[in-house]
């Protein structure tokens, strides 16, 4: 694996997380790791003809959670080279099949987005979670979530408070908090008492309309190697039964 950082920040955490996913996997196409000076940045990978690139602020590459997050993009990387369905599929194909003839407001279209992202993110934390451990990403899904609780709206709303973020609205936090507890749970991270199941049930409770338990079975038990058909149900099934709560979706 060819890895290449540009930016300051220091190239261990990367060289890292290269040596941990080439214990099981291995990428073609060389790797670009670019810092970023905005805070807001965080990570993302973005896949070429030539290369992939994996973006990242400076502050995130130099924080305990560098070779993580690194290693995380590295596995969407190894997804994507793989041809996984769930790196191949185009997200506004299936969401349009799902919402055809639908009026959706823009808020839940986001959210709908967000679901699919936390489908990829299934996937390639199988590799990540399969060739090193979890405890940092366990304590990363416990604080985002505590954090995304805390910040919820008051109920009832005071008069002229207006919801600025995805972080505090309790629908898309209660999808979070199932997304949290299936990735947990399918790599047996939690014990019975731990306390992501205290936040979840926060989360659901703060949000009535969605079914945290059923999404959290759906993004636990996603089948490991879908073919493209199939992958493209399934998602379709999650917009839909966010949106309207129907089920099931035709292929």
């Amino acid at each position: 694996m060819d890895l290449r950082v540009h930016g300051p920040a220091p190239a261990a955490p990367f060289l890292g997380a290269r040596d941990l996913l080439e214990t099981e996997h291995d990428l073609s196409l060389p790797v670009h790791v670019r810092v970023r000076e905005d805070p807001d940045e965080r990570t993302w990978a973005g896949h070429y003809e030539d290369r992939h690139v994996l973006n990242i602020s400076r502050q995130a590459a130099s924080s305990a959670l560098a070779r993580e997050l690194a290693l995380h993009e590295f596995a969407h990387m190894a997804r994507y080279e793989q041809g996984h369905a769930s790196h191949v599929q185009s997200t506004r194909e299936a969401l349009y099949l799902a919402l055809a003839g639908r009026s959706v407001e823009r808020r839940k279209l986001a959210h709908c987005y967000q679901i699919a992202n936390h489908m990829k993110d299934i996937y390639a934390d199988d590799i990540t979670l399969a060739v090193g451990p979890g405890s940092k990403l366990l304590a990363f899904l416990e604080s985002s979530l505590a954090a995304a609780v805390a910040d919820r709206p008051p109920t009832p709303p005071r008069p002229g408070l207006e919801r600025i973020s995805s972080s505090a609205d309790p629908e898309i936090t209660a999808v979070n908090a199932a997304f949290a507890l299936a990735l947990a749970e399918r790599h047996d991270l939690l014990e019975p008492d731990h306390r992501l199941y205290d936040l979840a049930e926060i989360a659901a409770t703060d949000a009535p309309g969605v079914d945290v338990d059923g999404f959290r079975r759906r993004f636990r038990d996603l089948a490991a190697d879908p073919d493209a058909s199939r992958y493209r149900r399934t998602l379709v099934e999650a917009t839909r039964s966010y949106v309207t709560g129907s089920e099931p979706a035709a292929d």
